[in-house]
């Protein structure tokens, strides 16, 4: 079985496309760019947070500790710190005394020794707080390589009101981390969802911002498309007409009426392309007006070309308000579809129409075959039209007929044939709409 071919895209298609992407990939970028910082300041925020609580717990148990101590006889006392839960627990506390002429000497630890910190980095530390007699912070590593955070605050001698050591707060970096490990991991899933749906909205809005451009091409690649196929049969007749006439001995006079039918033809299509185009563009453009419905009718039957077909015509007067350059298209349009498919079957070369004005209505009734109400749809969508028509004809009538929020509908003649009836929206004023006696006319063409 053969695959059926697939249809490749205009490069206009191709563009868009593309254009579609680039704004959905700089919606997306943008957005991860912004979700991207907020979550390093988020996190950068939170890391700080909780390194400044573990310092300030350190603070408080050192300062603590530091208040327990005290001096009798010149001997250092620290019966006050086996029983204070400051110095229980983590952060671990340490005291540290001064030595006159030595290195100052750990003389107290606190019961949890959670860290093998060692002792010179202890003396470090306590050294700096004595020298500058104030709280000193800094980071260091246990004997196991770890991190580890510390703090001292100096006491002093009750009786000189020297510096007599500091009190050394061990704590744990790591303490926290866990909360912070799951909000760093709620940020990063977060952001990766919020970066799906922004990447999916971005694409959702960029089609739906580059709608009118796809509309605006799609109509111009069916214009364009209409025009070729429409274009083409009386072209051709033209071109043949001309060469046939280039060889024959009777000249071009003989093929002109074919030549001017061709032509006639071609100025048809050429206004309902025009026409089309206009009602795709946009509705808004209908200028409706207060009309004469009947004589606009009789005018349109007067202009049909002198075919042979039998013409009939029983008009009421009428005023509606309408577009009177779309209804005589939309007119001229059920004319020809009736010439062109609803010739009689025992005279296959002449037509046998009657045309109908009743209020905001026209109907076109013809002797040919008759078409099954339910086609209708299918008979006025592009290309569908059997007989060697297009169906852009009633397609532009249907459209004609919505833009003057009327229908158009089809429906079996007595006797035989068909009968279409093109219904435009009433007038909005009563006395708009003028009924007067009925006049009946036949126009041989």
């Amino acid at each position: 079985m053969a695959r059926p071919v697939r249809r490749r895209r205009s490069p206009a298609r191709r563009r868009l496309h593309r254009l579609r992407l680039r704004l959905t990939a700089a919606y997306t970028l943008i957005t991860v760019v912004g979700l991207a910082c907020l979550s390093w300041l988020v996190i950068r925020t939170d890391d700080r947070a909780r390194t400044d609580a573990e310092y300030d717990e350190m603070r408080r148990r050192a300062s603590v500790a530091a208040s327990l101590v005290y001096y009798v006889d010149d001997r250092i006392r620290l019966d006050g710190l086996d029983d204070d839960e400051a110095t229980s627990g983590t952060p671990q506390v340490l005291v540290v005394e001064g030595r006159p002429g030595g290195d100052p000497v750990t003389v107290f630890r606190g019961r949890s020794a959670q860290f093998a910190v060692g002792a010179g980095t202890v003396r470090a530390v306590a050294r700096s707080a004595m020298d500058e007699e104030g709280p000193v912070r800094a980071e260091a590593r246990d004997r196991t390589g770890g991190p580890v955070h510390l703090l001292a605050v100096p006491f002093y001698h009750d009786a000189t009101d020297e510096v007599a050591g500091a009190a050394v707060a061990v704590g744990d970096p790591e303490r926290g981390a866990a909360g912070h490990r799951g909000l760093v991991l709620s940020l990063v899933v977060g952001a990766g969802a919020l970066t799906a749906l922004a990447a999916l909205t971005g694409h959702v809005l960029s089609g739906r911002s580059m709608r009118p451009a796809w509309q605006a091409l799609e109509q111009q690649e069916r214009l364009l498309a209409d025009a070729a196929h429409e274009l083409r049969t009386p072209v051709a007749v033209m071109r043949g007409s001309v060469e046939v006439a280039a060889g024959s001995p009777g000249g071009l006079e003989a093929h002109l009426p074919r030549i001017r039918r061709a032509a006639d033809r071609m100025a048809d299509v050429v206004e309902n392309l025009l026409t089309r185009g206009r009602l795709e563009a946009a509705l808004d453009v209908v200028r409706a007006e207060p009309l004469r419905l009947d004589q606009l009718v009789e005018e349109v039957c007067v202009e049909l070309p002198e075919s042979g077909h039998r013409l009939e015509l029983r008009l009421e007067e009428s005023v509606t308000e309408a577009d009177a350059a779309l209804v005589r298209v939309a007119v001229r349009n059920l004319l020809d579809n009736a010439v062109r498919h609803g010739r009689t079957p025992d005279v296959p070369d002449r037509a046998d129409l009657l045309v109908t004005v009743r209020g905001p209505e026209v109907w076109v009734a013809d002797r040919g075959p008759g078409v099954d109400p339910a086609r209708l749809p299918e008979l006025s969508e592009r290309f569908s039209s059997p007989g060697g028509g297009t169906g852009i004809g009633l397609s532009l009538v249907r459209r004609v007929a919505r833009a003057h929020r009327g229908t158009l509908t089809v429906r079996d003649r007595p006797g035989g044939g068909a009968e279409f009836v093109l219904r435009l929206a009433p007038a909005r004023s009563r006395r708009g709409l003028r009924r007067g006696a009925g006049r009946s006319l036949t126009i041989r063409s």
